[in-house]
Order: C-alpha cells, then sequence, then structure tokens
C-alpha cells in the first residue's frame, strides 16, 4: 500500500488524474490474478467434452482473457497503456457435486514504470465472461466469483502475496 495510504489518481484540486510515472524506473514487473466460474453438471460436461455448440470454450476463453488484457489501458479510466512481454491464461477444472468449478489464473509480464496488476485482473475478468457467454445457451445459472490479485512482483512497492481473509 502507498505510504500514508496517500491515493495519486488525483490532483491538489481533486480531479481524477493519471499519474505521472515518467520519472519511474523501469522494472521487470509479474502479475498473476485468478477467479472462479461455477457452473452446473450439464455445463461441466459439455465443456469437458467439447460439445458447445459455440467451439471450445476455454481455447476461446483464452484469446479473450489475452486480448482484454492487452487493451487494459484503453477500457480502465486513467490506466497507461502497457506493452505487455506475456500474458498467459491457464485454467483447472474441477467438478463437485452439483456440478465444476472452472478455475481461472491470469499471468502477465513487462517491463515498465508502472504495474501490470490491472491487466492480470482485467484478463481473468474477461476469460471468466467469455465462458459465460459460450454456455449461457445451455444454462444461465453460472457464478463468476473469487477475483483477486495474487501476486505481483517487481516497481517501488515491492512485491505482494493474497493473504486469504486478510
Amino acid at each position: 500500500m502507498k505510504e500514508n495510504n496517500v491515493l495519486n489518481h488525483f490532483d491538489a484540486a481533486g480531479n481524477a488524474v493519471m499519474v505521472d510515472v515518467s520519472e519511474k524506473n523501469i522494472t521487470h514487473r509479474t502479475a498473476e490474478a485468478s477467479g472462479d466460474i461455477i457452473v452446473s453438471k450439464e455445463i461441466y460436461k459439455r465443456v469437458a467434452e467439447g460439445l458447445i455448440k459455440k467451439g471450445d470454450v476455454l481455447a476461446v476463453a483464452r484469446i479473450g482473457g489475452i486480448m482484454a488484457a492487452k487493451q487494459t489501458g484503453y477500457l480502465i479510466p486513467l490506466c497507461h497503456p502497457l506493452p505487455l512481454d506475456k500474458c498467459a491464461i491457464d485454467f483447472l477444472t474441477e467438478q463437485t457435486d452439483s456440478g465444476g468449478i472452472i478455475h481461472t489464473i491470469c499471468s502477465v509480464t513487462s517491463d515498465g514504470r508502472t504495474g501490470v496488476e490491472m491487466e492480470a485482473l482485467t484478463g481473468v475478468s474477461v476469460a471468466l465472461l467469455s465462458i459465460y457467454d459460450m454456455c449461457k445457451a445451455v444454462d444461465k445459472n453460472m457464478t463468476i466469483t473469487n477475483i483477486h490479485l495474487e501476486t505481483k512482483t517487481g516497481g517501488k512497492s515491492g512485491n505482494f502475496q493474497f493473504r486469504q481473509n486478510a
């Protein structure tokens, strides 16, 4: 957290501004965010067997998440557009008694003056929304949940590791 909890997206008059990062050093930065979508038994089975009519759900969600991460600076107000060196979306599926959970992880890397946390969070969010969109014809009763930053490295504020219930 910033020293003294000072938010720097506002000027002295209280106007929203883009933070000036021109004086910051270029450092290697990484971020990983994750989130889940809880789905019915029918959706879980169809995704696992590749039987969703729109196509390969996880392949489309992966591309959607990567595309979104690359566009974060144009989607989030006051967020700097960043060149990403790497963006990856990964999925872990978990079958449950009521259906399943598709755990989604977005990892981002860049060398720059500002962090890539927003890119990782945007990537995982759009990947999850893409899963919803691909599966909604089967069942709209899905829940997107638990989106959060897992880790971040680099920059003046140092490293971060998510702690449950912190």
